[in-house]
């Protein structure tokens, strides 16, 4: 049982606090409920750009990064397709440092023309390290388009293009911010050696006179989910083939999404899953590995099925992918999902959450996006383990039998240098 407590401060931003007695530091997420899936299809890798900016100069915060290290702290953040998060580390004694600081850049940044020079570069280096220069690094610029149409998952939380990220102007940045980086837009997490009636003293102190900005709505196109098995086909510098089926799946929340979560767990987890044993193992001559996964959005997601082959040729493609489907499709007989599998998946689960929520740093990033999602995190295992073999065997047929799915075959260049 994690315990927490959730406040909610006049202007909309949502408190989260958890007290681990047990360690001289805090932690403290700043969760923003926007991400790639709130861009406009010409600005993609905006909220991915935006997230290096808050690192630059605020009124009061000339160094975001060397306040926090002069108060003993770390910090980072990231970005994907649903939330953006910013995150600290400190000497919980020195937590009102953390607070002053973010709640600065919150309230008032200022997005100085150099600092959105330096950055936007920045981040085309990094389009072109992650996506252009890595094998498979531009793998979700082929899939999903073709997967998505025009939905906003249709596009990688770095962009489309450099350009569209070089492009961008101060003015465009300036609007997304007062868009979606509002306090109610936010939630606030704060775990560690700390006394929460004060932590509130001190949350209200630097946040509470931040205005609520007015968040823009945010309207989703419905996904343009293929209606037929469609496949693309592409070459890169990559060492050898791979193949990656990807189907649609629920929404995050939606009964169906965790049970795609368990089928995924059964097929691909660990060393005794049906993927594992038979395709990687049993069929070493054909994959080099194999596994499945599925995409964890908040919207409308996929499961991939996916594998690097260690043969290359039509006839080796055409029998990996059978081979994946038929590992998948067995699961919609019950008998596939026998008592002990699903019991063993099922610990596995719970024995991960666990181990990932037994620190005050993790902790603190889970509460977040619990709140975000207006969930209650010790709910998580009993609601995995409200589950049994005929549920999930009807699920996976209607998933792996009768629901359309996009394959994307990557092939190398003729002279591409393989391993």
């Amino acid at each position: 049982m994690i315990d927490y407590s959730v406040h909610t401060l006049s202007n909309g931003l949502r408190v989260v606090i958890n007290r681990h007695p047990h360690t001289a530091m805090a932690a403290v997420n700043l969760m923003y409920d926007t991400g790639a899936r709130d861009e406009d299809p010409q600005h993609t890798g905006l909220a991915h750009l935006v997230e290096h900016l808050m690192f630059g100069p605020s009124a009061n915060v000339p160094d975001y990064t060397a306040a926090l290290s002069a108060a003993g702290g770390t910090n980072n953040a990231w970005t994907n397709s649903d939330y953006t998060n910013f995150y600290a580390v400190v000497p919980a004694q020195n937590l009102e440092t953390v607070l002053w600081a973010e709640s600065d850049r919150m309230a008032m940044p200022l997005f100085t023309q150099e600092t959105l020079e330096v950055q936007r570069k920045v981040v085309v280096e990094e389009f072109k390290q992650q996506c252009l220069n890595r094998p498979y690094g531009d793998l979700g610029h082929h899939l999903l388009p073709t997967l998505y149409g025009s939905h906003p998952y249709s596009w990688p939380v770095i962009g489309k293009t450099p350009e569209h990220i070089s492009s961008v102007t101060r003015e465009v940045v300036v609007d997304w911010v007062k868009a979606h980086y509002g306090p109610e837009n936010a939630v606030l997490s704060i775990a560690g050696n700390i006394d929460e009636e004060s932590t509130l003293q001190m949350v209200e102190k630097w946040f509470g006179g931040i205005p609520a900005r007015g968040i823009k709505p945010r309207v989703m196109p419905a996904p343009e989910f293929p209606l037929q098995d469609t496949t693309v086909e592409v070459t890169g510098r990559v060492p050898a083939t791979a193949i990656v089926t990807a189907i649609p799946m629920a929404s995050y929340g939606e009964r169906e999404y965790y049970a795609a979560d368990l089928l995924t767990d059964i097929l691909a987890a660990g060393q005794s899953s049906y993927m594992f044993r038979n395709l990687t193992l049993g069929r070493s001559d054909l994959f080099a590995q194999a596994d499945a996964s599925i995409s964890g959005t908040v919207h409308e997601g996929y499961i991939a099925l996916q594998a690097i082959l260690n043969v290359s040729g039509p006839e080796a493609e055409q029998e990996a992918r059978a081979l994946m489907l038929h590992q998948a499709r067995a699961l919609a007989d019950a008998a596939a999902i026998d008592s002990h599998r699903l019991e063993r998946s099922l610990n596995g689960f719970e024995t991960r959450f666990k181990l990932a929520n037994s620190s005050y740093r993790s902790v603190g990033q889970a509460l977040a996006q619990a709140i975000l999602q207006n969930e209650d995190i010790n709910a998580t295992v009993a609601r995995q383990r409200s589950f049994k073999a005929e549920e999930l065997a009807a699920y996976a047929d209607k998933l792996f039998n009768r629901t359309p799915a996009v394959t994307l075959i990557y092939r190398p260049e003729q002279n591409s240098i393989t391993v």
